[in-house]
């Protein structure tokens, strides 16, 4: 592994930007809030901290809100915009819906810390505290057990191509290296079944199975996304270090462990491969070239001076979540999300609910066995597993 400290030294330069409200001659720099908010770095990494300790999936959650932001439109925080009346906001794309609601909780959270501050206030913009968030969370996971509707199609598919990447992140000024680079997030975070399926049951009339799917890999996707599955149940993408983010992603495409057609055609293609063969030798080598590819996304479509408009960080709404055998809607501005996990053996699947909170009331639900259960009004956090 490369030094933890020269990376997260070099993503405080990539992410510590001003993406919003800054004066079109001074463009962007790092210290930009010397003078009117100094220490707003350390009051966002202090709740991503927090966020850290409570569940790990802040980071890959974090992680990928910040890509999905920049590559719509560029780097505002508008993906964290609420639909109203007519408008249908870029948060509730069908692209954006597996956004996990603990990248969101983690801007919210650090906007209000930062605005309980009174020098502070209102000072610093959801789109800076994002990007420090997301600074914040590749530094964690490092260390030893770490728009609207209409803007269709602009994030990548799972069944891209080599051209198909290439060119469409060409279109945000980001190259080949860095497309390989930024692919390598996927080291962190789960996929819903449908995302890969394809692969694994009706790749094509002669192969139902993609040829360039690991065997042993394939039957076990088989197992634990089987035919008709569950929409909610979901997979670790790393089958190997899924809460690490290092290089092994590219050791696992050596090896036919790539999740998306997307992710194995970066070695499959012999265009990409000697970058993916590189990087899996050489950690420090990837992480340079992570940091670099960060610099570049952060400053995607980046809105100075008059560009732009303002929206307060809490103008998020709930999303609505079912659990087998009832349903809740959370209320509030809570943030919950429910996944059925791949099954331990074929008669105990587990279903994980996640809650972010505070609540305004409680919210109850019948799991299949008929037992109901309740969360306090003062709940933070919930992690709940239940074997069926």
């Amino acid at each position: 592994m490369g030094n933890p400290g020269v990376v997260v030294a070099a993503l405080l330069a990539a992410l510590s930007v001003c993406l919003l409200s800054v004066p079109a001659a001074a463009q962007l720099r790092r210290d930009y809030y010397a003078n009117t908010c100094p220490n707003v770095e350390n009051i966002v990494r202090g709740v991503v901290q927090t966020k850290f300790r409570q569940t790990f999936v802040t980071v890959p959650a974090t992680l990928r809100l910040f890509f999905h932001d920049c590559f719509v439109e560029g780097c505002d925080a508008s993906v964290v915009v609420a639909s109203s009346g007519s408008n249908t906001a870029e948060k509730d794309h069908p692209d954006n819906l597996s956004l996990a609601g603990d990248g969101f909780d983690t801007v919210i959270k650090a906007k209000a810390a930062v605005d309980a501050v009174p020098q502070c206030r209102n000072k610093v913009s959801c789109a800076d505290i994002l990007a420090l968030a997301t600074r914040d969370v590749v530094a964690l996971a490092r260390r030893p057990p770490l728009d609207g509707v209409e803007r269709e199609r602009k994030l990548p598919q799972p069944t891209f191509n080599l051209n198909q990447l290439t060119s469409m992140f060409a279109a945000n000024g980001l190259s080949k290296t860095d497309m390989i680079a930024l692919s390598a997030a996927h080291t962190l975070g789960f996929s819903h079944c449908n995302k890969f399926a394809k692969r694994i049951y009706s790749f094509s009339s002669s192969n139902p199975v993609d040829p360039t799917l690991n065997r042993t890999y394939a039957t076990q996707l088989q197992a634990m996304c089987p035919r008709n599955v569950d929409p909610r149940i979901a997979i670790d993408m790393d089958p190997v270090t899924p809460r690490t983010f290092d290089n092994v992603y590219f050791k696992n495409l050596q090896q036919g462990l790539g999740l998306f057609t997307s992710d194995q055609v970066l070695h499959t293609d012999a265009r990409s491969r000697p970058t993916v063969n590189a990087w899996a030798q050489n950690s420090a080598a990837f992480e340079r070239a992570f940091v670099t590819a960060m610099t570049k996304l952060g400053r995607v479509g980046v809105k100075t001076g008059s560009r732009g408009t303002s929206e307060p960080c809490a103008t998020f709404s709930a999303r609505r979540w079912s659990v087998s055998g009832g349903s809740a809607e959370d209320r509030g501005g809570a943030f919950c999300r429910s996944l059925l996990l791949p099954p331990c053996s074929p008669s105990s699947p587990h279903l994980l609910f996640l809650c972010s909170c505070p609540l305004r009331r409680s919210i109850s639900w019948v799991v299949p066995a008929q037992a109901s259960r309740k969360l306090p009004r003062s709940t933070d956090l919930l992690e709940l597993r239940i074997i069926k």
